[in-house]
């Protein structure tokens, strides 16, 4: 989360009193957590435990039936409506480090959801919460209340062995309607296509297997580029049915994207010399791009392979835009995509999430979990719980 959206109110007080008494200390979070205890009388706790938000429901109307995910900012339910039936999908806002009230990522995701409509974006119906009780601190817990969606990407192509997939992100409903989840960390662009927007924004964004190259060299001025690197990785791991880019640090990433696309340089990438982070960091040479070369073994459509090699290219301004990549020649060619998925979903009888599918392996993480046909992941390495970097 930005610094600027994180702002201590309390802390920037006691700062601003400790400029001129050096004498008086900073009080530990252990005398912040008493503080806010001894704050809470009998009064206080019967006014919270009663009270209501206007204009949003309790999350009581819903029934929770299964734990489906859980990330940095939330969990997510897969929930009944108990008035109407309906199946959707509750996500908790996660507030026990919050300092200044709603997340401004969940305020983001909640703007963002209320702008966008459209058939291949989950639907956010409504936003709920419950009362104050001592079981949650005496701080209510608000809940995102999304159309349920029967299976996540990363589900799907069953990869248990594999966390942090931004596949997981990409919902299929059980009529192979595909709908994009997760827009807590979204910013609108103001400038359009084509050149970077005139806006800053922060680099610090996008799932770091899928961040593209000019995100890790520090670059603010970006658009809708970013979004074509990613999709070429998760096109690419339909086929290998794990991320491709597995670096476990900025610099590991920027290590593997060279290793796999060819040395960041200007003659492969004109005016990256100008980005921020470029003389910072160190950026392996003579090496050759081997995209092809690398996946050649996991997918043998030429077609597909020469646009997956047209999406991870390194200079963002030379990558496909998402309309010349609709455009390209693999869609147009056998095998052609089914007109109708819904025959072939309805074949799976339980719902496929990476959360549930993988939750065995999740939770052995770090006992020895074993990684079938993982060729390129150090069994030492996987024991620790550490991520290691996959090659392709």
């Amino acid at each position: 989360m930005d610094k600027e959206h994180n702002f201590d109110y309390q802390s920037s007080l006691l700062d601003i009193d400790c400029a001129s008494t050096s004498s008086v200390s900073h009080p530990t979070d252990e005398d912040l957590a008493s503080m806010n205890r001894q704050m809470v009388t009998p009064e206080l706790m019967r006014y919270l435990e009663t009270f209501e938000f206007p204009f949003i429901n309790d999350v009581t109307n819903y029934e929770k039936l299964a734990k489906i995910g859980q990330g940095t900012f939330g969990i997510v339910f897969k929930a009944r409506c108990k008035r109407t039936g309906r199946i959707v999908a509750l996500k908790k806002i996660l507030m026990e480090k919050e300092k200044e009230g709603f997340p401004i990522t969940a305020l983001r995701e909640v703007k963002m959801l209320q702008k966008l409509k459209h058939r291949h974006i989950t639907e956010l119906i409504e936003i709920c919460s419950s009362r104050a009780s001592a079981a949650n601190q005496e701080r209510s817990s608000f809940y995102l209340v999304f159309s349920f969606c029967e299976h996540d990407l990363a589900g799907l192509l069953s990869n248990a062995s594999v966390r942090l997939s931004l596949a997981a992100n990409i919902l299929i409903t059980k009529d192979g309607i595909l709908k994009l989840a997760d827009f807590g960390l979204s910013r609108p662009l103001f400038s359009k296509f084509p050149g970077y927007p005139d806006h800053r924004y922060t680099n610090r964004v996008v799932t770091l297997w899928y961040r593209p190259p000019e995100l890790l060299l520090g670059q603010c001025h970006y658009g809708p580029y970013i979004d074509m690197w990613g999709a070429g990785c998760i096109m690419a791991e339909l086929w290998t049915r794990t991320p491709i880019l597995q670096g476990e640090s900025e610099q590991k990433q920027l290590f593997l994207i060279s290793n796999l696309c060819g040395s960041i340089n200007p003659q492969s990438w004109r005016g990256v010399e100008n980005l921020p982070l470029y003389n910072k960091v160190e950026l392996q040479q003579n090496l050759n791009r081997r995209v092809i070369e690398r996946l050649d073994p996991y997918i043998k459509d030429c077609n597909a392979l020469n646009l997956i090699d047209s999406l991870l290219v390194l200079d963002p301004s030379l990558r496909l835009d998402a309309e010349q990549a609709l455009d390209h020649l693999f869609f147009f060619t056998q095998p052609h995509p089914a007109p109708d998925v819904k025959d072939l979903m309805s074949t799976i009888s339980t719902n496929l999430f990476e959360y549930t599918v993988g939750r065995g392996a999740h939770s052995a993480r770090g006992r020895g979990v074993h990684h079938q046909n993982r060729q390129n992941i150090c069994s030492s390495m996987v024991s620790q719980g550490q991520y290691v970097d996959m090659v392709f």
